[in-house]
């Protein structure tokens, strides 16, 4: 029932006598050899569990090979969590960061394992819930993104230096229509209709926060002694300082509802479908009554939020495509993505008919 580790991959070891000697210069006490596991979770990093005798570690690195580092920046995430551990108790503790690439080749972290339940898309077999059990760790995945969202970020350097001032909304709409531009394939809808009215109905942002920007229940670690009870929320590398509607509405792109059509059934990747869940719209409703926000054009955020994930799916949709990988798992996202554009046109047609 609890999140495992399973054997490194292979091309894909780490030296964990390179990084013992690291942790230990660094005022780190460990004892002996590590058991060394990978996690297969997490397409974009890789994460290992180094078990030692006194202590259990994760650690954090970027892909072999990549030149993006933006795209894969270890001193951020690091900082991220660093910067938030006095004020988010759910982030891990950080215990070190390393950007010496001699010690295994790129920079890297390590933090504590926080030992728990990860929710996929289903929850584990040994785990059954009640409806009101659902319902209460339902509250408590959007609470826990609400607490996120009114911590004080301003007197903390780090935290403040990942905004980028006003206009966020208005950036995000140019940047991921930059993106999906760019991962086109001939066999999707060009989206031009759906770019265009987000262009057209971009609102200033409601407030700044800190924001998660991949809000999903297989980031979160559910207490295994009580399992509606957060422990612990991963996967920071997205994290900024923007619009906390922007965070929900993408979060809710991946909220899929008992009454959804087949076709978005069928890419569910969390429990959301369960008895006791609320559906979108409650989600929203409560959100908005527990902080206090008011907003005359959600639509805009749900919108975005697909289309967001739309260009995501497309472009891990393009490599396989362009045969830059042949992992079968992608084969259907192009049909995803034309879903999700359908998924977008519905809910802009929906805002022209309201009354």
């Amino acid at each position: 029932m609890l999140d495992t580790a399973n054997p490194v991959r292979k091309g894909e070891e780490i030296d964990s006598d390179a990084v013992t000697e690291y942790l230990i210069s660094q005022g780190i006490a460990l004892q002996g050899q590590p058991e060394v596991t990978q996690f297969s979770g997490g397409a974009s990093n890789w994460t290992y569990r180094l078990k030692y005798a006194n202590r259990d570690l994760i650690l954090r690195r970027p892909p072999k090979g990549t030149k993006a580092k933006s795209a894969h920046d270890m001193v951020r995430e690091y900082k991220v969590q660093k910067a938030l551990q006095s004020q988010y108790p759910l982030v891990p503790n950080m215990v070190a960061l390393c950007t010496d690439d001699r010690v295994i080749g790129c920079d890297f972290y390590v933090m504590d394992r926080i030992e728990g339940i990860i929710p996929r898309a289903n929850l584990p077999k040994a785990l059954t819930l009640s409806e009101q059990q659902v319902s209460e760790l339902c509250r408590q995945v959007v609470d826990a993104l609400i607490d996120l969202h009114k911590v004080d970020y301003t007197q903390n350097p780090d935290l403040v230096a990942l905004g980028k001032g006003e206009g966020y909304c208005e950036r995000q709409v140019m940047g991921w229509d930059k993106r999906y531009e760019q991962a086109r394939t001939p066999d999707v809808p060009d989206f031009a209709d759906v770019r265009q009215w987000l262009t057209a109905n971009t609102p200033t942002d409601v407030k700044t926060s800190v924001i998660h920007n991949d809000w999903r229940f297989d980031n979160v670690i559910l207490d295994p002694n009580n399992p509606t009870n957060i422990i612990g929320v991963l996967d920071w590398e997205m994290a900024t300082i923007g619009d906390p509607l922007m965070d929900l509405g993408c979060a809710l792109a991946y909220w899929i509802q008992a009454d959804d059509n087949a076709v978005m059934k069928a890419t569910r990747r969390q429990p959301t479908n369960l008895p006791g869940m609320m559906t979108r719209a409650e989600v929203v409703e409560y959100y908005l009554q527990k902080t206090g926000l008011k907003v005359d054009n959600w639509r805009f955020y749900e919108v975005f939020g697909v289309f967001r994930l739309a260009a995501i799916a497309q472009q891990i949709y393009y490599r396989y495509y362009h045969q830059q990988t042949d992992n079968p798992a992608f084969k259907d996202f192009g049909v995803i993505v034309n879903a999700l554009h359908d998924r977008c046109i519905e809910l802009i047609e929906k805002n022209n008919n309201k009354s």
